[in-house]
C-alpha cells in the first residue's frame, strides 16, 4: 500500500525533527526497501510484487522509483478499508490464487514473515493471515478470498484494528494464521528503533534467517541524516536531502 512522496503529505509525524524533505525522502527509501524485500521474498516463494498506489497521477513517481518487475495499482479510494479491498480484489482478478496486502511502514520486517504468509496461503483450504502491528493495527492481511466483511465497521488509524479484524473473522468463521508482530515506523520513537536496529547490521558479523531485513535505501539514507549514528544530534538546518522527491 504505496503513498507517493509528497513534501508535507507524507510522513509528516516526523516532522520534526525531520523537514517536510527529509520525511518525503524517507518514505520513498521506505517503499524502495519495502519492495525489495518482498521481491527476495519471491526467490523462496511465489509471490508477485505490487504498489497499491495513490493519489491518482502519481504513475510516474512510482515507475520511476520501483523496479520494472513491480505492476502497479490504482487504489486510491475514500475508505482506507475500501482501499484494501479493492487491492486484494484486483490481485485476484489478475489470476493470483491469494492476496496480500503489506503497509510501507515496515521497512525491516523480516523476509521470512513474507515467506512464511506465502507458504499459508498456499495451503489448501480457506484462511486468512495477519501480521498484528505493535500499535494495534496489522501490517500484513492475506487472504485467499476478498471477504468484504473483514474491511466492514473498523476504526481504522487506531489501537483497534487488528482485534476488530480478528473479530471480523470470526463472524464469518474465517480461521486467521497469526504472524508475530512487528512495528510500523509512524512516530520519532519508532525511527529511533529502526536507526537503532540499522546500527546492530553495521556492526554485526552476520545476519540470521529470522532477523530483521536490512533495509539499504533507508539505511544510507539515515547515514546522511544521523552522521555520527546519534538521533539527538539531528536538526532540520544541520541536514539536507538533495535530489528530494517531488
Amino acid at each position: 500500500m504505496a503513498k507517493a512522496s509528497v513534501p508535507g503529505r507524507t510522513k509528516t509525524r516526523l516532522v520534526p525533527p525531520l523537514t517536510h524533505d527529509q520525511a518525503a525522502a524517507l518514505n520513498t527509501a521506505f517503499l524502495q526497501d519495502v519492495t525489495s524485500n518482498m521481491l527476495l521474498a519471491g526467490k523462496y516463494a511465489s509471490v508477485a510484487a505490487y504498489a497499491a498506489f495513490g493519489p491518482p497521477g502519481s504513475e510516474e513517481f512510482f515507475e520511476r522509483i520501483l523496479p520494472p518487475a513491480v505492476g502497479l495499482i490504482d487504489a486510491w479510494l475514500p475508505n482506507f478499508g475500501d482501499c484494501l479491498l479493492h487491492t486484494i480484489e484486483q490481485i485476484l482478478e489478475r489470476g493470483h490464487t491469494s492476496a496480500v496486502v503489506l503497509n510501507a511502514d515496515s521497512p525491516s520486517l523480516p523476509t521470512t514473515l513474507l515467506v512464511e504468509t506465502a507458504q499459508v496461503l498456499a495451503q489448501p483450504g480457506e484462511r486468512a493471515v495477519l501480521g498484528p502491528s505493535s500499535d494495534g493495527g496489522y501490517y500484513l492481511l492475506g487472504l485467499k478470498t476478498a471477504h468484504r466483511r473483514l474491511f466492514e465497521d473498523i476504526s481504522w488509524s487506531t489501537e483497534h484494528v487488528a482485534a476488530q479484524t480478528i473479530e471480523r473473522a470470526r463472524e464469518i468463521k474465517l480461521d486467521v494464521h497469526m504472524l508475530p508482530a512487528w512495528y510500523d515506523v509512524d512516530e520519532v520513537a519508532d525511527l529511533c528503533r529502526l536507526n537503532a536496529e540499522i546500527l546492530r547490521f553495521r556492526r554485526a558479523r552476520r545476519v540470521g534467517q529470522h532477523d530483521p531485513y536490512h533495509p539499504g535505501q533507508t539505511a544510507a539514507l539515515m547515514k546522511r541524516l544521523w552522521p555520527d549514528d546519534d538521533f539527538a544530534s539531528v536538526r532540520p538546518d544541520r541536514v539536507q536531502v538533495a535530489g528530494g522527491p517531488a
